[in-house]
């Protein structure tokens, strides 16, 4: 009998003090109060324009939950001034200069993969491969869920796919060579909720606390943009997992 887990999902609040980044980010915790999650992930991009005073400010809000919080870096992120403010409290693993992240929640073991690269809006889970592979392949983890900022299955949308996570093909053949899979891939950056498969592994993308990117393909007409701030939570039960995309 598997355990009642609760993990949400925040992404992409890109705080500044010149937009309203953390307005939707409090209404974000605010509905996150309703659920009571077994824990909390943020997967990055957490400020914008280099404003890393936002870090105290997102940590104080961070406070008020009653559950673990886990974070990985994003593009926009600094992670020197990250681990300044949130080491100890979080549970980063290092890795080099990465944040990497693994901790049992309950019934669910959460793994964090930080492929971010030094001034590029793009991420590489390559170099970080051994350190996943082993992750993956520990004891106690039959009930993965594995979370990153970059997306690495192709979204459709040009200028994003341009700073895509590198490294899908050799991160679906790892999973391809795995006896147990993790139960789904969570990631940010591209600013849309979006599903897709990798080597058989659900790969969500969660929706942005920011203003969303448009459903655009490449086309001469870009589609409006209509979407809220949205969050996801992940709630695994006897009958597996669902993940739910949440307006804010």
């Amino acid at each position: 009998m598997i355990e009642h887990s609760i993990i949400a999902q925040v992404s992409d609040i890109h705080a500044a003090p010149g937009n309203d980044g953390m307005p939707r980010f409090e209404r974000a915790l605010a509905l996150l109060a309703g659920f009571g999650p077994d824990a909390v992930v943020l997967t990055g991009d957490l400020i914008d324009d280099g404003w890393t005073e936002g870090y105290t400010e997102i940590g104080t809000r961070l406070a008020t939950l009653k559950c673990p919080v886990l974070l990985l870096p994003g593009n926009s992120d600094d992670r020197h001034a990250m681990q300044g403010v949130f080491d100890g409290r979080v549970g980063a693993i290092g890795d080099g200069d990465a944040m990497h992240f693994s901790a049992r929640i309950g019934a669910l073991r959460l793994i964090g993969i930080d492929a971010s690269l030094p001034g590029s809006s793009s991420g590489d889970v390559t170099p970080h491969l051994g350190w996943l592979n082993e992750a993956l392949r520990a004891e106690g983890t039959e009930n993965t869920l594995l979370f990153s900022h970059h997306h690495f299955v192709p979204c459709g949308i040009p200028p994003l796919d341009e700073v895509i996570g590198r490294g899908g093909a050799a991160l679906d053949d790892l999973f391809a060579s795995l006896s147990t899979k993790p139960l789904a891939l969570s990631s940010g950056h591209v600013h849309r909720p979006m599903s897709a498969m990798l080597a058989g592994v659900p790969a969500h993308i969660c929706g942005s606390i920011c203003v969303a990117n448009p459903l655009w393909f490449g086309g001469s007409n870009v589609p409006a943009v209509n979407e809220p701030p949205m969050i996801m939570v992940h709630r695994l039960t006897s009958d597996g997992l669902v993940s739910n995309h949440v307006a804010v």
